[in-house]
């Protein structure tokens, strides 16, 4: 009687050590995808934190609405390269992918109020609008606050802890008088960024 070989060959047992490998690759992935995102840079925010505080001195020192503005929408790339580049040097010496995991979930929360907070300041700086220049300071940690915090909960507990003081200090910003919004952009952005920063460097390595 003749025999199937496809019939044979699929009633071939799978290699024990093949099977093992395929649970290991489920529970490192598994494992990969529980675990906290870890590449916050604790130094790179204490250098967003002094480039803030800068910017915060220098904005002070102008009189046109339109320098005030071009100077912190140069802190904001500034502090982007900042935070990228550290948080890349950090996922690398950790020997771990930024945009995987944790990582991706992180940037996936952490991104759209970044994009609505970009999107409103286009709107209220249109030509006509510099009354509406009051209302940045406030909107800008709300909203970055509210990243921080989104962001965080795929992070270490201090991270949302952070978004939580940036939102605070927003609303207080949105609540008193506007010539006081470089002051709370340089609580927010600058001390608020060194003091969770030097936390972040110290306890969670770098």
């Amino acid at each position: 009687m003749a025999v199937d070989p496809l019939r044979a060959k699929a009633s071939e047992p799978i290699p024990i050590d093949a099977r093992a490998a395929e649970h290991l690759r489920y529970i490192r992935e598994t494992m990969q995808s529980a675990a906290e995102f870890t590449a916050v840079p604790g130094w790179g925010g204490v250098a967003m934190g002094v480039t803030a505080i800068a910017a915060a001195v220098a904005a002070t020192r102008q009189n046109s609405p339109r320098a005030w503005l071009i100077i912190w929408m140069v802190e904001a790339f500034v502090a982007i390269a900042i935070g990228a580049s550290t948080a890349v040097t950090k996922a690398h010496r950790a020997d771990s992918k930024l945009l995987s995991g944790p990582g991706r979930r992180f940037f996936l929360s952490f991104a759209p109020p970044i994009a609505v907070g970009a999107l409103l300041t286009a709107v209220l700086i249109r030509p006509g609008g510099s009354a509406n220049l009051a209302i940045l300071p406030g909107m800008w940690l709300l909203l970055y606050g509210t990243a921080i915090v989104t962001g965080g909960a795929f992070s270490v507990r201090v991270v949302p802890v952070m978004g939580i003081c940036l939102m605070g200090l927003g609303a207080a910003a949105l609540a008193t008088p506007a010539n006081w919004g470089n002051l709370f952009l340089a609580a927010g952005f600058g001390v608020t960024h060194i003091l969770f920063g030097l936390w972040i460097a110290l306890r969670y390595g770098g």
